[in-house]
């Protein structure tokens, strides 16, 4: 017989499952000298099992008190406002989608969703989108981050004026850098154009010629 989890000592319970429940060691190569088995019968099966189970309930809350303390540690002591707006996370399995997200490089933490009610000391009810309309509205506080708003990654905008054909006129910002592209036999100046409603890492090249002729008040 194989050295398996039912003859193999359990560090909580101090015994190993087979001796836990049938009240002797399993017959492995470890426990072949052990011929013999004891006869237990009447009041004296039933004490020496009530001795069994109070040992292995003690044992199990030291180890309970042990991990309990364990966790205090990374324990906070944190509450939320109804109206307050939280991220709460997520943890995807491998190959199943779980709210939406799969993978291990996946976010660990979605939002924001809004606070809708406190449902217990540490129980919070969200306002969820309709793509998480088969999801539980209702997370422990464990499962929840304050979501911190970054103004930098709010985005303003203007209204644009289309064509009839859906595209609009770029409208120039200002030049932000100046170069010249070197072919064979001449030189070509350009600049680095920033155009309204992008960013800096969109702006493109553009021929310092075009650019004279379609803005002449910049260059004059």
């Amino acid at each position: 017989m194989e050295f398996s989890y039912n003859n193999r000592c359990q560090s909580t319970i101090g015994l190993a499952p087979y001796e836990m429940l049938y009240g002797c060691k399993c017959r492995s190569p470890l426990h072949w000298d052990e011929i013999g088995k004891k006869q237990i019968v009447g009041p004296e099966a039933v004490g020496e099992a009530s001795e069994v189970i109070e040992k292995i309930h003690q044992r199990m809350l030291t180890a309970q008190s042990r991990q309990k303390r364990y966790a205090d540690l990374k324990k906070r002591d944190i509450a939320f406002s109804v109206g307050e707006f939280v991220s709460f996370r997520v943890s995807p399995i491998k190959g199943v989608m779980c709210f939406s997200k799969k993978g291990k490089l996946s976010l660990r933490y979605i939002g924001p969703f809004e606070i809708l009610d406190r449902v217990w000391q540490v129980v919070y009810g969200l306002a969820l989108p309709p793509t998480l309309s088969k999801t539980h509205n209702v997370f422990y506080i464990s499962m929840l981050r304050k979501h911190m708003s970054d103004p930098s990654h709010v985005l303003s905008y203007e209204p644009l004026q289309l064509m009839q054909d859906l595209s609009y006129d770029e409208q120039f910002e200002r030049i932000i850098e100046e170069g010249v592209k070197q072919l064979r036999f001449k030189k070509i100046p350009l600049v680095k154009v920033l155009w309204k409603n992008i960013t800096k890492r969109e702006a493109t090249w553009e021929l310092e010629e075009d650019m004279r002729e379609r803005y002449s008040e910049l260059f004059a």
